[in-house]
């Protein structure tokens, strides 16, 4: 029987199914969605996607909805920066 290789892990569940190109969007999605994300709310790495988009802390137990397959999305970032921008233009 042969030995699962290194080059595969998360995606040897596939098989030799759905060509190169598809495997490798797939692992890079099926990474970034199992990995440890950092709190926004407490600050430690315990952040968990639980569903789409439902992400929990196990520190601070707090559950919240962002990404759905990774904690932040290039969209919030842009928006968490206009806002900050138009917060400190208000201030002034």
């Amino acid at each position: 029987m042969a030995k699962c290789t290194k080059k595969v892990r998360i995606i040897s569940k596939y098989g030799m199914r759905y060509g190169d190109t598809l495997w490798k969007m797939v692992k890079k999605i099926e990474i970034s969605q199992h990995a440890k994300y950092t709190c926004s709310l407490c600050g430690k790495t315990k952040m968990k996607r639980r569903a789409v988009g439902s992400w929990h802390c196990g520190s601070c137990m707090k559950t919240v909805a962002v990404g759905a397959w990774t904690y932040t999305t290039t969209s919030a970032v842009t928006v968490r920066s206009a806002v900050r921008r138009l917060k400190e233009l208000k201030d002034r």
